[in-house]
């Protein structure tokens, strides 16, 4: 048999799992097969790129489980589109003439990389899926199997991605101090920011989250600090629609008879409105290497802030955003057992030579295997029929309509 040699890196933005997943990686072929060499590629495709690596030693393997401490990634990531050759000749990856896919595959054939590891969403492992499939077809034989990465959990097929539990009850604890801004000062409008793009499902999860939190709290009768002070009274995602008006007159009685309001708003809702108009008002709108609107270029939170502080009337209005705080923070348990198992069956599966996603596939009756790369998609849409979002919204009293 061919001497084995394994690579990894992480890609892409940061979540609650990037850290874990390179420590549980190191853990799991050092109790398996100690003999095979490991190394991995610092700041994602760029390391690949500009041959920048560390080689995992037997003292980085030894205290491997250090990593699930901490968030980040201890290896680095960037964003960087193999595929987009002008845009990795522009940021000085490649040279001018030559093609990045070329350049990455020649790395790691150069390497001696018969395993690669990617851990990232649906672009790092996509993109993953163009360097095997480049690879196989000049002859170089090398197994890819990516994690599943997003706070977003917007993956297609996959049930759950990892680091998406964590963001939620990250964000939620966040927004629990966050929240006690509405005493500052009367007629308060407070907005939660929370991250994602295309889908809603951690705004949803991170208001659920926020719910469960302080629904027990105890308060002192005739005191301003209360269950109303702590409740959420609008959220608004990029698969449901809402008429302004009538959420204006809706939210102003809460705010004439309270004298605060607290919104959850995803970074993605209302998004191809804000965009058509500013494009509209000749604004260039900029865009990353993968052509994705840079979202923190838009700020959602402050349109909202802007149209609703004047509709109800608010004295002071602030837009707080949970995303940095909560992506960067280390896997609870939850988001540690998921990434365990799915480093598991991603050793097993490079091992075997079978390349793909690892996760649950929902097309599959939710069952954790090896996702083939072509079904592997981004922008998955989040199901406004969970139940416990439904939970989430009657909490609110908040009627909403799906955005299509």
């Amino acid at each position: 048999m061919a001497k084995q040699k394994v690579a990894m890196l992480t890609a892409g933005g940061l979540a609650p799992c990037l850290s874990s997943a390179v420590g549980g990686l190191i853990e799991r072929y050092t109790d398996i097969a100690p003999e095979i060499e490991m190394i991995a590629y610092t700041s994602g495709y760029r390391g690949l790129l500009m041959d920048y690596k560390i080689e995992i030693t037997k003292e980085m393997r030894e205290k491997a489980h250090v990593l699930h401490r901490y968030g980040g990634s201890p290896i680095g990531n960037s964003r960087v589109k193999l595929t987009n050759t002008a845009d990795c000749v522009k940021r000085g990856l490649v040279k001018e003439g030559e093609t990045p896919l070329r350049v990455a595959a020649e790395r790691l054939a150069a390497d001696g990389v018969t395993i690669l590891h990617t851990i990232g969403g649906d672009d790092t492992n996509t993109t993953a899926a163009d360097l095997a499939a480049y690879l196989g077809a000049n002859g170089y034989d090398l197994t890819v199997v990516g994690l599943p990465k997003t706070v977003d959990n917007d993956v297609v097929p996959i049930k759950q991605s990892l680091g998406a539990w964590t963001a939620a009850e990250v964000g939620a604890r966040f927004f629990d101090h966050v929240s006690n801004e509405q005493s500052a000062a009367p007629r308060s409008l407070v907005i939660h920011e929370v991250m994602g793009r295309h889908c809603g499902w951690l705004t949803a999860a991170t208001a659920h989250a926020y719910i469960n939190r302080t629904r027990n709290n105890e308060y002192i009768e005739g005191m301003m600090m209360n269950s109303e002070l702590k409740n959420i009274d609008g959220l608004y995602l990029p698969e449901t629609h809402f008429d302004m008006e009538a959420e204006a007159e809706r939210l102003r009685e809460t705010m004439d008879r309270s004298g605060f309001v607290t919104l959850f708003v995803s970074e993605g809702a209302c998004l191809e409105e804000i965009v058509a108009d500013r494009e509209a008002a000749g604004e260039e709108i900029k865009r990353d290497a993968f052509g994705h609107v840079k979202i923190d270029t838009i700020n959602v939170g402050n349109w909202f802030q802007k149209h609703f502080a004047k509709l109800l009337d608010a004295e002071r209005s602030m837009v707080q955003k949970s995303g940095y705080y909560a992506r960067s923070a280390p896997a609870n348990y939850e988001d540690l057992r998921l990434i365990h198992s799915m480093v598991d069956l991603a050793v097993e599966s490079a091992l075997n030579k079978v390349s793909g996603v690892t996760g649950h596939d929902e097309d599959q009756g939710g069952r954790l295997r090896t996702i083939e790369f072509p079904r592997i998609k981004g922008g998955k849409a989040f199901d406004l029929k969970t139940p416990w979002f439904q939970e989430v919204m009657d909490h609110m009293g908040q009627k909403f309509h799906p955005a299509n």
